[in-house]
C-alpha cells in the first residue's frame, strides 16, 4: 500500500522507542495534559449547559414568556387569548395582573412581585401547579384573598397553609404625598418550590382578588400571559403581535425581566471555556518542546535523508506528522473519556455522596440539590477541533527547523 514518506517516517518515529527517555516522557506528558484538557473542557461545559437548563426551565417556566398588556385594564380577555393563540408559536394564554408591594408579617417586611391567576388556566403556561408542596391552586378563591407563596418566603416568615399576612400596595393619589400605601390581608393557601430565587420574590393570588385590589371591575385584568414554542423568539413574537392588534395594546417579555441573568451566565460560560482553553494550549507548547527535542536528537537521522535525496518540505511534513500524531491521540481519548464523564457525572457525584455520607449540594444552601448535565455535541465539536488545531499549529516551527537542518553541519561529529 502505498504511504507518502512523511506519513511513513513520522509514525515510525511516534512508536520508536528512544535513546533519550526523557523525550518520550515530554511526549507522553504532551499527550496526557491535551486529553485531561479536553476531558475538563467538555465536563465543565456540560454541567454548565444543564445548570442553564434547569434554571431555564424553573425560572422561565414560573414567569411569563411574553405578555400583551393592555394600555387600559381588559375588560374581555378571553377574545384577546383567542386572537393571539392564531399566532402558531403561541402555545397557550392565560389572565395576568401584576402587581409590586410588600409583604408584612409580625413586624417582618419583604418586597414582593404579585401575580393575579386564574387557577384553571393557570397550568397552561405555567409549572407552578407542578410544584406546590402545601396546600393546592386551586384554593386561590375570588373574594377569599387568599395567596400561594414560595417556599423561601415561607420559611423567612416561618409560614404555612392558613395563616395570615399582610399585602402593602402603592396607590398614586391626588393627595399632597402623592402616593398612599393601600393594605390587604391575604390568607396563605399553598406554597410552592420551584428550587428558584423566584421562591423568595414571587406570590400568587386570583386575579378577581387583583383586580379589586387595583380598584377594577371583577371581570377586568391587566393582560394576557403567553406560552411560547420559542423561548427566545419572545421580543419578536410579542411585538409582531402587539402591532397587530392596535395601539391599545403593548408587549412586554422575559428579557426585561430575566435577561441580565441569562446573559450573565452566558458569559460566565464563554469565560469559563476560555480559561480552560488554556489547559489545552500548555499541552500545545508541551508538543512544541517535544519535537525541537525530537529535533535535536534525530540530526543525524535528517541529514542522511536530506543526502539520499529527501526535500525540505519532506522532512518538515514527517515533524508535522509526528506533532499532529500526538495531538490527535489526545485530543480522542480525551474527548472519548470527557464525553462519558458528562454523561454520567450526575450518577457519579450521586455515588460520591452515598459513599461520603456527606450532599454536596444541600438543599438548604443551593437551589439545585444535585449536579446537572447536558452534553451538547455542539460543544464537543468545537473543543476537538480547538484542540487538533492548536496541535497542528504547534508543529509548525519545529518542523520547519528541522527542514532547515544542513547534512554537512549536521554529520560534521558523527
Amino acid at each position: 500500500m502505498f504511504r507518502p514518506l512523511s506519513i511513513f517516517i513520522g509514525a515510525r518515529y511516534t512508536r520508536a522507542k528512544r535513546r533519550n527517555h526523557f523525550i518520550s516522557f515530554i511526549s507522553m506528558t504532551s499527550m496526557i495534559g491535551l486529553s485531561l484538557g479536553v476531558l475538563a473542557m467538555i465536563v465543565v461545559l456540560s454541567v454548565m449547559n444543564g445548570f442553564q437548563r434547569e434554571m431555564s426551565s424553573r425560572i422561565l417556566g414560573m414567569v411569563p414568556h411574553a405578555s400583551i398588556l393592555g394600555v387600559k385594564p381588559l375588560d374581555d380577555w378571553q377574545s384577546v387569548a383567542t386572537a393571539v393563540q392564531k399566532n402558531p408559536a403561541v402555545l397557550a394564554a392565560a389572565p395576568l395582573t401584576e402587581m409590586e408591594g410588600m409583604l408584612s408579617y409580625k413586624g417582618s417586611m419583604q418586597p414582593i412581585q404579585i401575580s393575579g391567576i386564574d387557577p384553571a388556566q393557570e397550568g397552561k403556561v405555567s409549572i407552578v401547579a407542578e410544584h406546590i408542596v402545601q396546600g393546592s391552586l386551586a384554593d386561590l378563591v375570588p373574594g377569599e384573598f387568599g395567596v400561594v407563596i414560595g417556599e423561601i418566603t415561607a420559611r423567612r416568615f416561618r409560614l404555612s397553609v392558613g395563616d395570615k399576612l399582610t399585602l402593602i400596595v402603592p396607590e398614586v393619589s391626588s393627595e399632597p404625598g402623592g402616593i398612599t400605601p393601600r393594605m390587604q390581608r391575604l390568607t396563605v393557601v399553598g406554597v410552592f418550590k420551584v428550587g428558584a430565587e423566584l421562591d423568595g420574590s414571587m406570590g400568587m393570588i386570583h386575579v378577581a382578588d387583583a383586580a379589586q385590589m387595583q380598584r377594577w371591575e371583577p371581570n377586568q385584568v391587566q393582560g394576557v400571559r403567553l406560552k411560547l414554542a420559542d423561548l427566545y423568539a419572545a421580543p419578536q413574537v410579542s411585538a409582531a403581535i402587539a402591532g397587530s392588534l392596535g395601539d391599545a395594546y403593548r408587549a412586554d417579555d422575559w428579557t426585561h425581566t430575566q435577561g441580565s441573568l441569562f446573559s450573565a451566565m452566558k458569559m460566565e460560560k464563554t469565560m469559563i471555556g476560555l480559561l480552560l482553553m488554556m489547559i489545552i494550549a500548555v499541552a500545545a507548547f508541551n508538543i512544541i518542546a517535544t519535537l525541537i527535542m525530537v529535533v535535536n536528537d534525530k540530526g543525524a537521522d535528517i541529514a542522511i535523508l536530506r543526502t539520499i535525496g529527501a526535500t525540505p518540505g519532506q522532512i518538515m511534513g514527517t515533524f508535522m506528522v509526528q506533532g499532529s500524531l500526538i495531538g490527535i491521540v489526545g485530543t480522542l481519548i480525551g474527548g472519548v473519556f470527557g464525553v462519558l464523564a458528562a454523561l454520567n457525572v450526575t450518577e457519579l457525584v450521586g455515588w460520591v455522596e452515598r459513599i461520603s455520607g456527606q450532599h454536596i449540594f444541600t438543599s438548604d444552601v443551593y437551589f439545585i440539590s444535585s449536579l446537572p448535565s447536558e452534553l451538547q455535541w455542539g460543544d464537543v465539536a468545537l473543543i476537538c477541533s480547538a484542540g487538533l488545531v492548536m496541535s497542528f499549529m504547534a508543529t509548525i516551527y519545529p518542523a520547519w527547523r528541522a527542514a532547515q537542518v544542513e547534512p554537512a553541519m549536521a554529520l560534521r561529529y558523527e
